[in-house]
């Protein structure tokens, strides 16, 4: 990729990475995985790989570590057999580990459950015979569509447990999502409540599912968990869970099923075409989310408690609520509700009372706690925390310094991780008792991962250089291929690079060879000849003093071909007048060269977000071209593009 004016000066002036963060000393001398699992790593992959895989349960151990005789289709630990639920569970309570607490769930109105390993294996069992009596066998598709609640894991891990394939949809996708999602999988029973709690107030979960059931014959029964005890509509297919599930045995026995099985069928939230169906494998994808839980996050299952603040709906859930988790049997919070219900510092009310040592969350998150104010945090004793986790989208130096000092005391170790939906587990990530990070960057690839930054023709750019990231070998949770459409698999993965995953990411290396990432390489503008990344301004912007947050996108210039068109969140009671856009815009062009000048800035009460905190770009390039807005029903609040779009005229607009 081109690179803008004075991108070599970006990172340093504008990301500032000459700031670097020691593990404290106490922490590096205790820490779970040490420097020289990078040296293991290096000097024979597979055999690291081994010995990650060793740290399960196998019912029959592997024939060959990988099958890459006819790439991109990967098979790992080739011949294994194990259960993933028996390892995520019953080994834990043979252990004598069955009365270590599993879950603290917390409700958004507050009550409350406390479930220890014992427990939930139990009610996994109790479900498990449940679905079997239902007719669901091995191979078998699964959707669950569930509020953040504890059924919504047991369901996972038993369907995980009997062989079945679960496709969990997030608990707030529309019919049209829903019902698409279970005709691709050709899901035979759907797991659902009748609602869950979001700010304040009940969701229809049930009514969802009766409109999407009413689409999809293949679904023959729909198991229902009472949550809220809203009124639902009934149908011949429709069972409480209360009814099937707690009058069932908990005695089952695991089955081991082989390495390559699949465990899962998880669709990326593209919205305007057919959504692609990841599917991941048991053996692999098992090792990997248990290691790097484990690294990541220095676990120490004996003293821990951890918090992933994901939804269960999305792979974050899958592999660092669920399954990295519970494999290294540490205890964990697990929350229903948003973070300003009933109050905007309840995330730091759940770390104070449940003393928790880790937190893992997005930096969207992260920029909305700072524009509520740092006096927010400020109020709770937060200093059980050890480890803070960013995922989901590059994490801007302001965030991240704003995350170690406000949250972590200036004491915790920041780890920004990179990973997708298609890889299943980490792949790029700071190691806290190992490295000295970095605001603002991921890094380094974890110990035994094999990911570049390259050029347009697949070559290696040196230090300082900008590109795209890719995946030069395989990796244990690598997805297996599209869910019935093993050319659309390659096509999407495989076609740009020979030889190559594409993480469709754009990233830098600077000048000591750690890794920045960029975004999507679709919001990178063309602007004048110009590749420009839309992570770059923002982050420009965001540093800023007076703006919270920031999203920028390319509209058409009958000019440049593409004019820099940002929407930003103002800090407190800072005035959005054109003095102040002005500032923001030269604030802008000092910091990444004239080229990069926003054409137009234009103040919002909020951005439009998908539940899961990702910013739509998509819609504001809709607004930004003046176009008929796409689909919205997978935004936070899809009212907030009506306040958007009023105002576009408002902002300030300069050559």
């Amino acid at each position: 990729m081109n690179e803008t004016p004075k991108s070599q000066e970006t990172l340093a002036n504008l990301l500032n990475e000459t700031r670097h963060f020691d593990p404290p000393a106490e922490f590096a001398a205790q820490a779970t995985v040490t420097a020289d699992e990078y040296d293991r790593a290096g000097a024979d992959r597979l055999a690291f790989w081994e010995s990650k895989a060793e740290r399960l349960h196998w019912a029959a151990k592997w024939d060959r570590t990988l099958d890459w005789d006819n790439p991109p289709f990967a098979k790992w630990f080739v011949g294994g057999k194990l259960n993933v639920a028996y390892n995520c569970l019953d080994r834990h309570v043979e252990a004598g580990n069955g009365d270590r607490v599993a879950i603290h769930w917390e409700g958004e109105p507050g009550d409350t459950r406390t479930i220890t390993y014992a427990e939930l294996t139990s009610e996994v069992k109790k479900a498990a015979n449940a679905l079997t009596a239902l007719g669901v066998t091995a191979g078998d598709r699964v959707a669950i569509y569930m509020p953040m609640i504890p059924e919504a894991a047991m369901a996972m891990l038993a369907c995980a447990r009997i062989g079945a394939t679960h496709s969990v949809v997030f608990g707030g996708f529309s019919v049209a999502a829903l019902s698409g999602r279970i005709q691709d999988a050709d899901a035979k029973v759907v797991i659902t409540a009748d609602g869950g709690y979001r700010r304040g107030k009940p969701s229809d979960l049930k009514g969802i599912v009766d409109d999407s059931v009413a689409q999809c014959p293949s679904v023959e029964k729909v198991l229902v968990v009472r949550r809220t005890g809203s009124d639902v509509a009934w149908t011949d297919k429709d069972l409480w869970w209360h009814d099937v599930v707690d009058s069932a045995s908990d005695e089952h026995e695991a089955q081991p099923f082989d390495a390559e099985h699949p465990l899962f069928i998880l669709y990326t939230s593209g919205t305007t075409a057919k959504p692609k169906g990841i599917l991941h494998t048991s053996g692999g994808y098992l090792t990997q989310a248990s290691y790097t839980h484990q690294a990541v996050f220095d676990i120490k299952p004996d003293n821990d408690i951890y918090w992933c603040t994901a939804d269960i709906g999305w792979v974050t859930g899958h592999s660092y609520i669920v399954y990295g988790p519970m494999s290294n049997g540490v205890t964990q919070v697990m929350y229903e509700g948003t973070p300003d219900t009933p109050h905007k510092g309840r995330f730091w009310e759940l770390v104070q009372k449940y003393r928790i040592t880790q937190i893992y969350t997005a930096p969207t998150a992260i920029r909305t706690f700072m524009k509520w104010g740092d006096d927010i945090p400020a109020g709770f004793d937060l200093s059980s925390l050890r480890v803070l986790g960013s995922v989901g989208e590059p994490i801007n130096p302001e965030a991240w310094m704003w995350y170690r000092k406000h949250i972590g005391g200036d004491r915790c170790p920041v780890v920004d991780t990179w990973w997708q939906t298609e890889t299943g587990a980490m792949m790029i990530s700071p190691l806290p008792g190992v490295t000295s990070t970095i605001p603002g960057s991921a890094q380094t690839p974890l110990p035994g991962i094999s990911a570049d930054v390259v050029d347009d023709e697949g070559k290696s750019v040196p230090n300082g250089g900008g590109g795209y990231l890719v995946l030069r070998e395989p990796w244990p949770s690598m997805l297996r291929t599209i869910w019935g459409d093993d050319q659309r698999f390659l096509d999407t993965y495989w076609s740009k690079f020979d030889n190559m995953y594409f993480a469709g990411d754009g990233a830098k290396r600077d000048a000591d060879g750690n890794i920045w990432l960029l975004g999507r390489v679709d919001d990178v503008m063309l602007v004048s000849g110009h590749n420009i990344s839309t992570t770059e301004v923002e982050s420009a912007l965001v540093s800023h003093p007076k703006v919270a947050e920031s999203a920028v996108v390319g509209a058409t210039d009958p000019v440049t071909g593409q004019g820099i068109v940002a929407f930003t969140i103002l800090r407190g009671d800072a005035d959005g007048g054109e003095e102040l856009m002005t500032e923001l815009r030269n604030h802008v062009a000092k910091e990444l060269g004239p080229i990069a000048k926003p054409r137009q800035i234009m103040v919002v009460p909020e951005l439009p977000k998908t539940r899961s905190g990702k910013i739509m770009r998509r819609l504001l390039r809709d607004v930004a071209e003046n176009r008929s807005l796409g689909d919205v029903t997978t935004l936070q609040d899809s009212a907030v593009m009506d306040l958007i779009s009023k105002g576009m005229s408002s902002g300030k607009d300069e050559d």
